[in-house]
């Protein structure tokens, strides 16, 4: 009995853990989203808007469009698949879990009737 209850413990520690783990990418993906990618884009906003002009400003538009914002938005992307990859690894694991109880349970049934 100790050691089911072990097991159940350590099971419930590890979802735990991993619901944490993907609470904070989720909070990491946020950070990306607000605190460099939609900056960028404001700047962007205002340099396209007048408040810089000429082919500094246009190279700078250029550059930051073209390698800044995908490259940023492409950390945000990989932490979102780890977070999605996470969570489907968690369903495949509850849905094992699931299962095997229900099998334990019906050889319990099936042993008791021989008894």
């Amino acid at each position: 009995m100790v050691g089911r209850a072990l097991k159940k413990a350590l099971v419930r520690l590890a979802k735990s853990i991993l619901s944490q783990v993907m609470s904070q990418l989720m909070s990491q993906f946020n950070v990306v989203q607000n605190n460099a990618l939609a900056p960028m884009r404001a700047i962007i906003g205002q340099v396209t808007g007048g408040v810089w002009r000429g082919n500094g400003a246009d190279a700078f538009v250029a550059e930051v469009s073209n390698l800044m914002i995908p490259g940023i938005g492409r950390v945000g992307d990989e932490i979102k698949t780890v977070h999605d990859d996470l969570g489907a690894a968690r369903d495949v694991m509850e849905n094992a879990d699931r299962q095997i109880r229900g099998v334990v349970s019906s050889l319990r049934n099936t042993c008791a009737f021989y008894r």
